[in-house]
């Protein structure tokens, strides 16, 4: 078996294949305490222990079976956490089962938890937290085998103050009196899909719902439930298409939750139930965001990256439906515009990270890397590259969605690497290997930078965005006179967006031009988060300081990493900003959600 360099677990000698919690909330001492039992099954002969992945977590005791059982902490390791070794009172047999139960307590410190106080809300009366798990913070909960090779099922029991509500990434399953407290309520959740851990995911808050679809929820604090449920009306049409694309949906319910505005991205996968930034609700993303959230109930929740150095599997085929679904929608060109949109974030990322980093390979090598750091767009831009490349290679559209289909059916369930997505491949397009052998494989999948190949694109919504943003790029500061607010009369938001998008991969514009352009087009008062983001990028990056305060406010209204880190980057690289950059980033450091503080950090050299 292949191991998983971001994980101590071992499990080809012991998998657990199930997990009851039971826990609490506690909004005083900031910690989920209670009971994990895991249902593990010896992989081999007379095995005597297990290791588990902990970060930061407190073990109190340990049963395996009911009888007590030995248990110690390993060596601390800087990202990784500490090995927590349980060892049985008997030995187990191969396929045999064992129930562990482990008594534990989280810290305040989680990285995978962020606790709000009642202020830090919408409704500025209850308190709030939320988790996030992916890649690797399941293990700052509790105990588990934090590998996405490994996939459980989970029963949850967790105890919250009653006038909250809790939700999980799994199906409701009702809820009761505390008997042991007459203050809280015990809401109940049961996921039978197997999920790997980083898909365990928990919310509580002062929630209310809207019934948007047969099978979809909307859940928000009660200022924004009635604008999200309007927002995201969609989600069925979406869910429809998708389920036309790439088989049935077979997690039952389909949920979305809004949350807090430091929620570190624009959305995240959890089954049965999506969680979303509330930037989607000033922004056109939202169709985006919420069709690649879709999208992941095949790829990424059904078929799983077997460690995060093959993420490109789970995101590349993501975004390559999420497009398939905007095609169906919005049409065939509009696909190919959101396809060369994302070619062109693919440059603008390798042109951030250096085009010989190794993080920027499709496949990566994580031994002593954190999957937090090597975090970018180059697995969901060059993953869908290739995807892209292979669909117009093996005979168009139709053709490929039938593969994907195929490879979604042949892994479900299973968590695969690259040589098993690849094998596949060959396998369905049997009649079509010699074309598949002329793909420069080696190239695309271990070397750095951009792609060996550039698929084709249709151009026709790309046209008008090209040319304006050449005009800025070729003006004199004679020429700044023939711009006007006309120039965007015919242009979508989606190409407004692009249209700066494509300034911001040039050299920076002469500070006269981008005053000219705020007099002109008034980008200023525009809310669309898209937009406002990729404005106040191209004004720092042209010196102009009366954007400081308002690049500062969006890096700080909002957490979401995408535009957090490359507005506090531009600031700090802007000498009339960065000393101010650090000193706003050390006052809001303590309400920033920890995964997003410490990458900030390391951009501004303030890692502690």
């Amino acid at each position: 078996a292949m191991a998983d360099p971001s994980s101590f677990a071992s499990p080809s000698c012991c998998l657990t294949r199930h997990l009851y919690l039971r826990c609490r909330a506690d909004f005083g001492a900031r910690a989920l305490r209670g009971t994990v039992a895991l249902t593990a099954r010896a992989e081999r002969e007379a095995l005597r222990c297990l290791v588990l992945d902990t970060r930061d977590v407190q073990v109190f005791k340990v049963t395996v079976n009911g009888q007590d059982a030995q248990f110690a902490f390993g060596e601390k390791h800087s990202f990784k956490g500490t090995p927590l070794e349980i060892t049985f009172p008997n030995e187990l047999r191969r396929g045999q089962e064992a129930i562990v139960e482990i008594s534990f307590e989280s810290s305040p410190q989680s990285s995978a938890l962020q606790w709000f106080t009642p202020e830090q809300t919408s409704g500025k009366k209850h308190p709030f937290l939320f988790s996030q798990c992916q890649a690797t913070h399941c293990r700052a909960i509790f105990p588990c085998q934090d590998t996405p090779a490994v996939k459980l099922t989970y029963y949850a029991e967790i105890s919250v103050p009653k006038e909250l509500v809790a939700l999980m990434s799994a199906n409701r399953d009702g809820e009761a009196p505390d008997p042991e407290d007459s203050t809280c309520k015990i809401y109940r959740f049961s996921q039978h899909v197997p999920i790997p851990c980083y898909l365990f995911a928990l919310v509580v808050g002062a929630l209310e719902s809207r019934k948007i679809g047969p099978r979809t929820l909307v859940w928000a604090e009660k200022e924004l439930v009635d604008k999200s449920a309007y927002e995201f009306s969609e989600a069925e049409a979406m869910l429809k298409t998708a389920e036309d694309l790439a088989g049935p949906y077979v997690w039952g319910q389909y949920d979305l939750l809004v949350l807090p505005p430091s929620f570190p991205y624009g959305g995240m996968e959890n089954p049965c139930l999506t969680f979303v930034t509330p930037t989607l609700l000033v922004s056109i993303a939202v169709i985006k965001v919420i069709a690649h959230e879709i999208s992941h109930s095949w790829t990424g929740n059904l078929v799983t990256n077997k460690t995060w150095e093959h993420f490109w599997l789970n995101e590349g085929h993501t975004v390559y439906l999420e497009r398939r679904i905007g095609g169906r929608l919005f049409g065939e060109q509009f696909r190919h515009f959101q396809a060369l949109g994302g070619w062109r974030e693919l440059q603008n990322t390798i042109n951030t990270l250096g085009d010989k980093n190794p993080v920027t390979n499709l496949v990566i090598n994580l031994d002593e890397v954190d999957p937090d750091v090597a975090y970018s767009s180059v697995p969901y831009e060059k993953g869908f590259a290739l995807l892209f490349y292979l669909e117009q290679l093996l005979g168009g559209p139709d053709v490929f969605i039938g593969f994907l289909k195929a490879y979604v059916q042949q892994f479900a369930y299973k968590s695969i690497i690259t040589e098993d997505w690849k094998n596949f491949l060959y396998s369905y397009f049997k009649d079509k290997v010699d074309v598949l052998d002329k793909v420069d494989w080696n190239s695309w999948f271990h070397a750095p930078g951009m792609p060996p190949v550039k698929p084709t694109y249709d151009m026709t919504l790309s046209n008008a965005c090209v040319a304006l943003s050449q005009r800025w790029i070729q003006a004199k500061e004679s020429d700044l006179g023939s711009f006007s607010s006309a120039d965007l009369k015919e242009m979508s938001s989606h190409q407004l967006i692009e249209f700066l998008a494509l300034l911001l991969l040039e050299a920076p514009l002469p500070l006269s031009h981008v005053q000219r352009m705020q007099e002109v087009y008034d980008f200023n008062a525009i809310n669309n988060s898209e937009i406002r983001f990729r404005w106040l990028r191209l004004c720092i990056r042209s010196k102009w300081e009366e954007a400081i305060p308002l690049a500062l406010k969006m890096a700080t209204d909002q957490g979401r990493m995408k535009f957090t880190r490359p507005l506090f980057r531009d600031l700090y690289s802007f000498d009339k900003s960065r000393d101010l950059a650090v000193k706003t980033f050390l006052e809001h450091r303590a309400s920033m959600h920890p995964v997003t503080s410490m990458l900030v950090g390391k951009d501004l050299k303030q890692d502690q």
